[in-house]
């Protein structure tokens, strides 16, 4: 059994991380951000080499979507990548000899029109809407290739998950994702009566979502197959829909029987972005919940929020 630090733990990924984990066996740290400050290099070099982990998955970030990201490009840069980099540092001080960093499907190319390889990161331009973001998972990942190279013993890899969503999800609009925002739109639309939900964009544009619980699974899956992975590992399910798809998947879960208007004016972000992960399949995973069930989970978990309540209320 291992010691396991998870940063980012109060995050969707991390909270699923720690339901995945209970009754492993693992022992789990999951200091908060104020115990442990990844913005301080020193003090969190300081906790490492007082906890001694065996190992750290890392899944801490300022983090939302494409509105955030474009309001605070300068944060999503410079926090993003102090964490990096502190952690990576500090754990090789410390000797922490396993780092499964996550990075991100942003840091692929913009409009690639096939399934993104590994290979693909950093060979052509981001997307301009999060490439702050972007650049911080990409220098993250290749600090992790850069410390393998210089000391072997280090298993520092990084698995690029596809786009997320699920219970601990965010459903505030000014910070949340695609999924988690289109069920509390079409949530509020059927309380109130609307009979037309708007959609930005003309709803072509292409994702691939996964469920967070089955990428909390992927990381358990090969922390235990760790010195069998490449330095980057696409972790998703594989297809993608239009954002116009999982409004209307997302309409059928939550009963609205509305319908769509397209505001062409809103930035989508890029075209298409679907990993290839043939890789992560000839290793012997695969996600495991479909569209609707891991939609009708995080909606179940929506509605026990204040938030939707107050909305009920309202």
């Amino acid at each position: 059994m291992a010691r396991i630090f998870i940063t980012g733990a109060s995050g969707m990924v991390g909270r699923n991380l720690l339901d995945e984990l209970a009754g492993t066996g693992h022992e789990v740290l999951a200091p908060s951000s104020a115990s442990v400050n990844l913005l301080d290099q020193a003090a969190l070099l300081a906790w490492l080499q007082a906890n001694r982990p065996d190992v750290i998955v890392h899944c801490a970030g300022h983090v939302g979507g494409i509105q955030a990201n474009i309001r605070e490009p300068v944060a999503f840069l410079t926090r993003n990548l102090a964490m990096g980099q502190n952690l990576l540092l500090a754990a090789r001080e410390a000797r922490v000899n396993t780092v499964l960093n996550l990075g991100s499907s942003c840091m692929y190319p913009r409009n690639s029109p096939d399934a993104l390889h590994e290979e693909d990161v950093l060979s052509g331009t981001l997307e301009s809407t999060n490439e702050g973001y972007a650049l911080a998972k990409c220098v993250t990942a290749r600090l992790c290739s850069y410390l393998r190279k210089e000391e072997p013993e280090l298993q520092y890899k990084t698995l690029i998950p596809c786009n997320l969503y699920g219970r601990y999800d965010k459903f505030d609009p000014k910070v949340s994702h695609l999924v988690p925002a289109v069920i509390r739109k079409l949530h509020v639309a059927r309380l109130t009566g609307q009979r037309e939900v708007d959609i930005w964009g003309d709803g072509t544009a292409r994702r691939e979502f996964m469920f967070a619980g089955d990428l909390a699974q992927a990381i358990l899956f090969f922390l235990d197959r760790i010195e069998a992975l490449p330095g980057d590992l696409n972790i998703g399910v594989g297809t993608d829909l239009s954002v116009r798809d999982y409004y209307e998947a997302a309409a059928d879960v939550i009963g609205y029987d509305g319908s769509f208007v397209f505001d062409t004016s809103r930035p989508v972000g890029m075209m298409r972005k679907l990993l290839d992960v043939s890789r992560q399949l000839e290793l012997g995973w695969t996600a495991r919940t479909d569209l609707r069930e891991g939609i009708r989970r995080t909606y179940e978990y929506f509605l026990k929020l204040d938030d939707a309540n107050d909305l009920s209320a309202g």
